[in-house]
C-alpha cells in the first residue's frame, strides 16, 4: 500500500523534525494528530472486494435467476472468510441486467439494477426483482457500461471482478467485447465469463476468449440445474438464533421502519428455497459484511461520525423516547451485549455446520456459486488474499 507508506514516512520526518526542539506537552499532540493521519489513511484504504454481476435475463435464463437467488448467501459467506495483508476486506455487490426485451433499446438492452452496495439486503432485493423476457444479448455493450459506470476506485490492493454469465455468442451488439475487455484490463478489472451450457460450444462463441483477455476464468455450468442445499443438524438452532438476533436492531430515522420491514423481506425470501438457504442468510447477518448503521441505532452508534446530540426524538423508537443520554446508550449497550452474544453463537456452531457440508457436499456442482467462488479465490492469491 504505498500511500500509506509514504504518510507514515511522513509522520514520522514530522515528529523527527520537531521532537528535539518541543516539549513534552507539543510531543504528544503532534504524536496524536500523526497516528490520527495514519488511521484515517489506513481506513480510506481498506481493501475491497467489488463484484459486478452481469446477468442474461432473457427467456432462457430462468434457472440463472433461481441459482444466484439461491446462491447469493452462500457467496457472501465465502467472501466474508477473506484476508488482505491482515485485514479484513469490505465487500460491494453491483448487478446489472442484459438482454431483456423489457430493457431500453436505446440503451443495449442493458439496466443497472443497483451501483455498488454493501447493504446486503438491497442486493437480495435487487436480485429477487429480477424477471426474464426476450431479448437480445449483447455482452461487450453490458461489459462497458458496469466499467464506464460503477466507481472501481484506485486502490490497488482491491479485487475487481465482473462477471458475466448468459448463453447466446460473445460476440453480439455494436460495441465489441474486445474493446470491452481492454477498457477493463486498463482499470485493472478481471472479466470472468459464465458460459450457461456446453462447454465446448462456450468456446466456439467466444466466452473463453472475453475471459483470457483479462486473465479471468472461463467457466460453463448447467444454469438448469436447481441449487442443493445441504440440510445439517444445526440449521434449526441457528434459525432460531436469527429470530432473537432480530430483536436486537434498534430502528431509528425516516428509513428504520422500512429497512427492518425488508429485513424480514429478506429472510422470507432465503427461506422460499428452503431451510438451508435461510440458515445461509443467518449467518451473513452474524458476519462483519451485514453492516445496517443507516437505520439500527446499535450499528450507528460505532460510527465514529455518530453524534447522540443529534438524534431527534420523532426519530427513535418509542422506547427511546424522551430518554436521557445516558439511559439511551445503557439501552443500546444492552442490546450490543445480546447480538454479540447471538453472533458468537452463531458462528460456532456454522463452525459445525460448514464441516458438515464438506463431508456430505457433491464435489461435481459446477453451478454459480461454484463458478464465481473458484474465480475469486485463484484470482485473489495474486493480490496476497488469503481464505
Amino acid at each position: 500500500m504505498k500511500i500509506l507508506l509514504n504518510i507514515k514516512i511522513l509522520a514520522i520526518c514530522f515528529l523527527s523534525s520537531t521532537g528535539c526542539n518541543a516539549n513534552t506537552n507539543n510531543h504528544k499532540q503532534n504524536l496524536a494528530v500523526s497516528e490520527t493521519i495514519i488511521e484515517t489513511i489506513e481506513k480510506e484504504n481498506k481493501p475491497e472486494i467489488k463484484v459486478a454481476l452481469l446477468l442474461d435475463t432473457s427467456n432462457s435464463m430462468d434457472g440463472l435467476i433461481d441459482q444466484a437467488k439461491a446462491q447469493l448467501w452462500q457467496i457472501v459467506n465465502e467472501l466474508s472468510y477473506a484476508k488482505c495483508n491482515k485485514q479484513n476486506p469490505n465487500l460491494k455487490i453491483a448487478l446489472y441486467e442484459y438482454g431483456n426485451d423489457n430493457l431500453n433499446a436505446k440503451e443495449g438492452y442493458v439496466r443497472q439494477v443497483i451501483a455498488f452496495s454493501d447493504d446486503l439486503d438491497e442486493i437480495s432485493k435487487s436480485l429477487f426483482s429480477l424477471t426474464t423476457n426476450g431479448g437480445n444479448e449483447f455482452c461487450g455493450k453490458v461489459i462497458q457500461s458496469a466499467i464506464k459506470q460503477l466507481d472501481w476506485g484506485n486502490n490497488e490492493n482491491d479485487l475487481k471482478f465482473i462477471f458475466i454469465a448468459g448463453n447466446e455468442p460473445y460476440t453480439q451488439g455494436n460495441v465489441n467485447y474486445k474493446d470491452a475487455s481492454r477498457l477493463a484490463h486498463q482499470k485493472d478489472i478481471t472479466v470472468n465469463t459464465i458460459f450457461c451450457g456446453d462447454y465446448d460450444q462456450g468456446i466456439s462463441t467466444f466466452w473463453k476468449d472475453g475471459a483470457d483477455l483479462t486473465h479471468g476464468n472461463y467457466m460453463a455450468i448447467n444454469h438448469n440445474k436447481a441449487t442443493v442445499h445441504i440440510a445439517t443438524p444445526y440449521d434449526d438452532e441457528i434459525l432460531e438464533l436469527n429470530e432473537k438476533l432480530n430483536k436486537t436492531y434498534v430502528v431509528y430515522g425516516s428509513m428504520g421502519r422500512y429497512k427492518m420491514e425488508l429485513q424480514a423481506e429478506q429472510d422470507s425470501n432465503a427461506q422460499s428455497y428452503n431451510k438451508a438457504n435461510a440458515v445461509s442468510r443467518t449467518v451473513s447477518k452474524s458476519s462483519r459484511l451485514y453492516k445496517n448503521s443507516s437505520w439500527d441505532l446499535v450499528d450507528a452508534e460505532l460510527d465514529e461520525n455518530f453524534d447522540y446530540k443529534k438524534l431527534k426524538s420523532e426519530e427513535l423508537p418509542k422506547e427511546l423516547k424522551n430518554k436521557s443520554e445516558t439511559e439511551i446508550k445503557s439501552y443500546l449497550k444492552e442490546k450490543r451485549t445480546e447480538r454479540e452474544l447471538l453472533q458468537s453463537k452463531i458462528s460456532k456452531l456454522n463452525i459445525k455446520r460448514r464441516n458438515y457440508i464438506l463431508e456430505n457436499s457433491d464435489k461435481s456442482n459446477n453451478g454459480l456459486e461454484n463458478a464465481m467462488i473458484e474465480a475469486i479465490k485463484s484470482q485473489g492469491k495474486r493480490k496476497n488474499y488469503t481464505w
